[in-house]
């Protein structure tokens, strides 16, 4: 499995193109052989083909606004293939957890990405589905809807990246959710979970310096045929987030995750 850099994690450092080239720069210093597009500036796809080529860097995972991804399929999947993305991501049902999870909210979801998936598919990408907590809610069917999710779209075009602290935070155990969704986790996100005395809350932090089983998460990952794991570090709060991506990264590293 390929370690990743979720640029999202440093998006006040991709504001314009750049600081777009600079951040994916360092992250290739630090070790990192793969980047994942998401909150970042406006770029032209084939500048982007070039400044991955020239640091020796991969971006096969985006996270790409729902809107783009329903109504301009055509021009997202061009982009992508332009720039060497196999997978075109989503980085939730926008506006769910503001419309408190409301179910038809949902179906009116399974009904919109339903051509975009298809489409995608046929042009030989994979669409992928990143979760959070809100994701691990029961419906009245007795299932979690990350897994009535998974059944709806029973097909190898539509993949989750599963993000372990998302997972956790939504009360359930992501080794066993990257078991579950085996053959279907392609790409994942790693992040940690740690308690804060100071706040009386729970933060994110670098991979490894949580309590989050990432070792038990990687096995299960790479059985389940995920290649690429991606850190993403929604907040650093005081620290520096290009520090938390040098701690994550060596973290990773010395699981055996380059």
């Amino acid at each position: 499995m390929i370690a990743g850099a979720q640029l999202y994690t440093l998006r006040d450092f991709c504001k314009t193109t750049e600081d777009l080239e600079n951040t994916i720069r360092r992250m290739a210093e630090i070790g990192y052989k793969a980047v994942q597009l998401s909150g970042v500036c406006e770029f032209d796809a084939a500048w982007m083909r070039d400044l991955l080529k020239d640091c020796g860097l991969v971006a096969p995972l985006t996270h790409t606004a729902y809107k783009r991804i329903i109504e301009e399929t055509d021009k997202v999947i061009e982009e992508h293939i332009t720039y060497g993305a196999g997978y075109v991501g989503l980085g939730s049902m926008p506006g769910f957890k503001k419309a408190n999870c409301d179910l038809e909210f949902y179906e009116n979801y399974c009904r919109e990405i339903t051509p975009a998936v298809e489409k995608i598919a046929a042009a030989g990408l994979k669409f992928m589905y990143h979760n959070h907590n809100m994701e691990f809610m029961k419906l009245p069917n007795g299932k979690v809807l990350l897994e009535d999710m998974a059944e709806r779209f029973d097909t190898p075009a539509y993949g989750f990246t599963v993000d372990t602290y998302w997972v956790q935070a939504g009360g359930g155990d992501p080794a066993q959710w990257l078991t579950k969704l085996a053959g279907r986790i392609d790409t994942i996100h790693f992040k940690d979970m740690v308690y804060d005395p100071m706040d009386n809350a729970v933060r994110m932090a670098p991979v490894g310096s949580g309590n989050i089983n990432h070792v038990a998460a990687a096995r299960a990952a790479e059985a389940g045929g995920t290649k690429y794991v991606f850190v993403e570090q929604d907040r650093c709060y005081d620290e520096d987030p290009f520090v938390c991506m040098k701690k994550s990264y060596d973290y990773l590293k010395g699981i055996g995750l380059e």
